[in-house]
């Protein structure tokens, strides 16, 4: 709540919001607009009369369109499609090389798989609308329980019905790109969670209301409610959980730089597969009732596939639906982590972990680790999957829990992204303050959260005030000690020149002196000489 409340406050993340709530409604009322060619009144009157467990396959598809599938409205397939053909893209990473090799490239490689992936949406939003007009209009879809859905069985019309629910599909996956682009939130699972939330809040509302406020049940009400949030905020705890294994980085010098040197760890989550296996496990245990729908109702085997498969709460269907989660769980993470590419990538890098060798010891480490957290995790899909068939047969609800094991992850996996993609760009325009506590700055003003922490705040900076002061007159005080020092230090060096000028200029005095006696005595004895020898001459 208070991160949605900082985002509300910045301008840029409530323009965000803004536009992600405005794409929502669009998805909405495209839910409820009926494809041409189809009798509403009739399909309305079959959505009333028919009861759908949720956790069959027709009842995924019409929970992950928010309803519209089985008001056949232009926007009827949903997201479906888009799911559909990631996971089949992701799976063909193992048998085709040339996508392997695209994952490997990086940015480049994945914008070509995503192209792939909008190919193959288009593709199975053709065969997925086609079969779902053609048992609409043989009466399986809604079991057999209404009239002529679709009036007019012309090939021409059934083209027409068919282009428009693929467009619908393809506006679809264009605005869930919007919203990753340019809103918060991965889009396809924002839209995924509106659908669910926008049928899963009536239905919870039905079991204590009732049908007009007759039937209801306030007491199975509370009871649901209450486990509900429990199973929430267990598997919000399970989600965060991690496995951190320490990797360490070795230093090496590229050019004249040094890199590495670094600790940081490699984060493995308890559900690496997330809501993959109950999904696949739902699936394929809905295509024996699909086939059947096609059979006579009196046959063993269509007899037998309705007792046991086509009923949520038999012994059968959860035992099959047990093994195939536990089975899907291992299969799926095989696929999405490969301990061989981690490793060599960690060895290619320099990082190894603490006490085992780099290369295949490293593989081997990470595969024995992941093989423990998939049997935890398996164990932990199987509870959360398999509480709402208990409560189903405690209660005796008749398969009227608006919640299944799928809708409680895809509601918490969502929310818990939803709300770390918020909180992230929350953070680049509003952060706490260093200095002053309790403070939050939202895009350069200081905003006080009480009057304690203003006077807080004003104590600060009364104090840092009076510090400044004081260490501005303690630096001004010593920068005129240095200058007084300067200034004698200055004297008496001129003192010391001008000594050592008149010493040198007495030396130079008293050199000249001598150089001048020297001058006169060597006068004297050229005179003297001079006079010798004019003696010398005369006597001669």
């Amino acid at each position: 709540m208070r991160t949605l409340i900082q985002a509300l406050k910045t301008k840029e993340l409530r323009h965000k919001i803004l536009f992600v709530l405005g794409i929502i409604v669009i998805y909405r009322i495209g839910s409820f607009i009926p494809t041409p060619g189809v009798d509403y009144t009739v399909v309305q009157q079959c959505v009333g009369t028919m009861k759908t467990a949720q956790e069959n396959f027709v009842g995924l598809v019409n929970l992950f369109s928010g309803g519209a599938m089985l008001q056949l409205s232009i926007f009827a397939l949903g997201v479906m499609p888009y799911i559909t053909a990631s996971i089949v893209i992701q799976l063909l990473r193992v048998v085709i090389p040339r996508f392997e090799a695209l994952h490997k490239e990086g940015q480049s490689g994945e914008t070509k798989l995503t192209q792939y992936t909008r190919y193959l949406t288009i593709g199975l939003a053709i065969l997925q609308s086609t079969t779902i007009l053609v048992t609409a209009r043989s009466g399986a879809l809604f079991n057999y329980q209404c009239g002529q859905v679709v009036p007019d069985g012309s090939v021409w019309n059934l083209v027409v019905m068919v282009l428009i629910m693929t467009g619908g599909t393809g506006l679809i996956m264009w605005m869930a790109e919007l919203i990753t682009d340019k809103g918060i939130g991965q889009g396809m699972s924002v839209l995924i969670f509106m659908s669910i939330c926008s049928g899963f809040l009536p239905q919870l509302w039905q079991i204590g209301w009732g049908t007009n406020g007759k039937n209801g049940n306030w007491e199975y009400f509370g009871i649901v409610v209450a486990v509900l949030i429990v199973i929430l905020i267990f598997v919000d705890f399970v989600e965060l959980a991690q496995r951190r294994i320490p990797v360490q980085y070795t230093r090496r010098m590229i050019g004249r730089k040094m890199y590495g040197g670094s600790s940081t760890y490699l984060p493995l989550k308890i559900n690496m597969s997330g809501v993959i296996p109950p999904i696949f496990a739902s699936s394929i245990l809905a295509i024996p009732t699909l086939i059947a729908q096609f059979g006579k109702s009196d046959q063993k085997w269509v007899k037998w596939i309705n007792t046991n498969l086509a009923n949520t709460t038999s012994i059968w269907y959860i035992a099959l639906y047990a093994v195939m989660i536990v089975f899907f769980c291992f299969f799926y993470t095989s696929i999405t982590f490969d301990p061989d590419e981690t490793a060599d990538n960690m060895k290619q890098y320099g990082g190894f972990i603490p006490g085992i060798r780099a290369g295949s010891a490293t593989s081997r480490y990470l595969s024995y680790v992941m093989n423990r957290l998939n049997t935890v995790g398996a164990i932990y899909l199987l509870f959360v999957a398999l509480i709402p068939t208990m409560l189903i047969m405690m209660l005796k609800l008749n398969n009227k829990l608006p919640f299944g094991g799928t809708t409680i992850l895809i509601i918490a996996g969502v929310g818990l992204d939803t709300l770390r993609q918020a909180k992230a760009q929350t953070e680049q325009f509003q952060y706490t303050g260093f200095l002053l506590e309790d403070t939050d700055h939202v895009e350069g003003e200081d905003v006080k959260t009480s009057k304690k922490t203003k006077k807080s705040a004003t104590k600060v900076v009364e104090s840092t005030e009076t510090v400044s002061n004081d260490t501005e007159t303690e630096v001004s005080e010593k920068e005129s000690d240095k200058t007084e020092k300067a200034t004698d230090t200055t004297a008496a060096e001129n003192t010391e020149a001008k000594k050592v000028e008149n010493t040198d200029s007495a030396d130079s005095a008293t050199e000249s002196d001598e150089s001048k006696e020297d001058d006169s005595a060597a006068d004297e004895k050229t005179s003297d000489g001079k006079a010798d020898n004019d003696t010398d001459d005369k006597s001669e």
